[in-house]
Formats: structure tokens, sequence, C-alpha cells
């Protein structure tokens, strides 16, 4: 009932039983094959497996309770092979592997197909944060620090943050999927001591027939890889999670500067219109954090291959690839509807009476008072506009130590907050050239 709520159907079904079997079944085919080119396997055993893969179709949670007597679903499987194979090939089967090799690789696999679909929704995040950067590029609202308004900024900078923070991590998920994604074979202890000298040729056939990258040496106790892979997904689930929050919190009644493209019905408030979509991803995105840590927590591992460490990561890899990849399609379906009240942010801002430009004041009085004194006239200022219900700048004409320095003029463009955004544009133009440089936009 809660999968559709929190994953996506393209990635979901990279990750289910069959999808785990297809990987298992395409190691053993890759297998003989590879030590076909090599030639230590017959042609004809090589193609009755190829055959025998293609064909065979077990029934996930049958092999799961047939796996119980051995520990891993590659026994069973095995076994399953084995039966429909004709007598001559059944040798060649699984030549030389061992269980961790087939699960091992099975998880690159599995990893591999659903990044790719991981990627492309971030892409579309990322097309979405640098179209909103551009469109909102002058969008002034509240620079917002600990909750309070702080200086002006335009909601084009905002989006043009998200959009770096979303090219960092499909950066960190590229590399993964391109040099990290490694195939798994080293046989009972890591020396394929059953190819002979063969092994490391095979290895390299085996990589290739694969598409994955070829590892220096078996990695069964190096578990660096599902370390990476975990810690960019994190990362990337982090963005995701800042977007959502930001989303949440300007879709807010009091601040109302965004609304969902479909607000979500309440059971019990006919007028709510909730960021249904923005919650969901922050449910997905709180989730990723402990699935992380319990993959790091499996890099112990001990001798040359672990009792249970490697076992513990099959669960815990598919759960996170499964809510990254709904946090991923759940912000890009936000971002290609998000309706921007821009009259509303400029409200907003405009609700604090011009406090959020005392430092730019204070920066205009610091060159004939000191930078300290400048600070201390523009907090007593700001304290009388609060206390008296004025504006910062009718605050300001009114105090005869500010109109010692400055001009009612000086007054006036000091308060003008479209004049005090600093380097707002040269960001977004940077954020905007490091996305087409990086292809975004094409």
């Amino acid at each position: 009932m809660f999968d559709p709520l929190f994953g996506t159907p393209e990635v979901d079904r990279e990750l289910d039983g069959r999808a785990w079997v297809r990987a298992m079944l395409d190691f053993e085919r890759a297998l003989a094959r590879a030590q076909s080119r090599a030639g230590l396997v017959p042609p004809g055993a090589a193609d009755a497996i190829a055959e025998a893969t293609a064909v065979l179709r077990p029934d996930p949670a049958d092999l799961g309770r047939r796996a119980r007597a051995s520990g891993t679903p590659v026994v069973p499987l095995l076994g399953d092979l084995g039966r429909v194979l004709p007598a001559e090939a059944a040798p060649y089967l699984h030549l030389g592997a061992t269980s961790q090799d087939v699960l091992d690789t099975a998880a690159v696999l599995v990893t591999k197909r659903c990044l790719g679909q991981i990627l492309a929704d971030l892409n579309g995040v990322a097309e979405h944060c640098a179209r909103l950067a551009a469109e909102h590029r002058d969008t002034l609202m509240a620079g917002r620090t600990l909750g309070q308004h702080a200086l002006p900024i335009t909601f084009g900078l905002t989006c043009a943050g998200w959009l770096v923070a979303v090219g960092e991590g499909i950066a960190a998920l590229e590399r993964v999927r391109e040099h990290r994604l490694a195939v798994q074979f080293g046989g009972a202890a890591g020396t394929l001591a059953a190819l002979g000298a063969d092994g490391p040729r095979v290895l390299g056939l085996l990589a290739a027939e694969l598409g994955l990258a070829e590892p220096v040496l078996p990695w069964h106790t190096d578990r660096t890889r599902i370390a990476e892979l975990a810690g960019a997904l994190g990362a990337a689930s982090g963005v995701l999670a800042t977007i959502a929050l930001d989303l949440t919190l300007l879709a807010q009644t009091e601040l109302g500067e965004i609304a969902e493209a479909t607000g979500g019905a309440s059971s019990a408030m006919p007028h709510k219109q909730n960021p249904v979509r923005s919650v969901l991803v922050t449910a997905a995105t709180r989730r990723v954090p402990g699935l992380v840590a319990t993959l790091l927590s499996g890099m112990a591992q001990e001798h040359q291959r672990a009792a249970g460490a490697w076992h513990a990561e099959w669960q815990p890899l598919s759960e996170l690839l499964g809510l990254v990849g709904g946090a991923t399609a759940g912000t890009a379906d936000v971002l290609s509807g998000l309706r921007v009240d821009a009259r509303r942010m400029r409200q907003n801002l405009d609700a604090t009476r011009g406090l959020p430009m005392a430092e730019r004041v204070a920066g205009l009085l610091a060159p004939a008072l000191g930078r300290d004194a400048a600070h201390e006239l523009v907090s007593r200022v700001c304290r009388d506009a609060v206390a008296t219900d004025r504006s910062l700048g009718q605050a300001l004409h009114d105090d005869p130590e500010v109109r010692a320095h400055l001009s009612p003029e000086q007054i006036d463009e000091s308060v003008r907050p479209g004049g005090y955004l600093g380097s707002t544009s040269a960001f977004i133009d940077r954020a905007l050239a490091a996305h087409a440089n990086r292809g975004g936009g094409r």
C-alpha cells in the first residue's frame, strides 16, 4: 500500500525480486560466455547456459524460502538451472565462482539500472531549477536565516542554489556509475584458484560482458564501493530534502509564496491545499540516512569473506535506491508545475518595513562614524522604528544623527531592496553556466 507513495514505477521495476533474479542469471550467462572466450568452457555449453538463463523464470519468493538452507538464493537458483541444462553443459555452470560473486555483481547490475532512471530524473530536477533561476532572477523575496528575515535576495538565487547542489549530486552519482560499479569475481577465497592462471583474464572478459568496471582484484571484504554508492545516494537525497523543506515552508499559509500545481486535499478540512508531493519527498528522504548508516556499518568484514555483513546489504541497498528514486521523481514533478507568487514574496519582504536593509544603512554610515558606532546607531533606529510602528525609512528620516550624515535621497536609496542584491545576478549566471557546461539544457 505504501510503496507507490514513496517510490516510482520505473525504479521499482528494477528493484523487485524478479529484477534481482534477472541480474543473478545475467551473471551466470556472462560468466559462461567469458569463460568460453577464454577457452575454458566449450561454446556449446556456454550457449546452453545462456539459453537456460534466458528461459528460466523462478518465483523470487520461492527462491527466498528455499534459500534459508544455504543463506543465499544463489544455491537454489543454481539447482534450478542445473535441472534444465543438458548433462554435458551442467559441469560448466558457475565455474570457479562463489555465491557472493553472484550476489555482489547482481547488486551492482541492479544499482546501475536504477541509477539510469534516477540520474534522468535528477537531470530533470536540474532543468527545472535552471528554468526557475532564469525566470525569477529579479523576483525579490526575503532571505531568511535562522527563520528570520535577513537580507533581500531573489527567488532566482534560491533556485540557483538548488541547481548547483543538484549538479554536485549528479556528478557524484555519475562517478559511481561510471567508475565504481565493478564486477565481483573471486571464487571461494578471492584467488580464483579453480581457474588456474586464467583468473585475471576471465575477470576482464566478464566485466566486458556485463558492461561493468574491472576491479584490480576481487572486493569481497573491501566495501568502499558500496560505501561510496551509499554516500552519493545519501548526498543526493539530502539535496532533495532541502528543496522539499524550502518548498514546504514557502507554501505555509503565513508565507504563501509558492504552491504546488496540484494541492493535496485534507480528509478533515475542505479548505486545505497541502504541499503533498513535497511532504512525501520529505518523508522518503528522512528514511535515507539510516539506510546509509546501515550500509556503512557493514564495511568491517573479516578475513577473506564475511559472515553476514554482505548479506546485510541487500535489502537496505534496495530500499535506498527505491527511496532516492521516488524522491527524485517527486521533486521533478513538484518543480515542473510550481506556482510562484512574486507579489506575495514582495509583500512578505515589505512586511518587516525595511528592516532587512539595516546592514546597508550601517555600511553607508560606517565611513563617518566607524563600523561599531554605525552598527549601534542603526540598531537603535531599528528598535525605535519597531517600538513606534514606523518603517525603517521613516525612522531614519526622523533621526537627526542619521540626517547629519545621509541626505534624504541617500536614505531613500538605502532602504530600496532591489539596490542591495550584491552578486546575486552574477551568482545566478555562474550557476547557469555550470549547469550548461555539465551538459544541462541540451
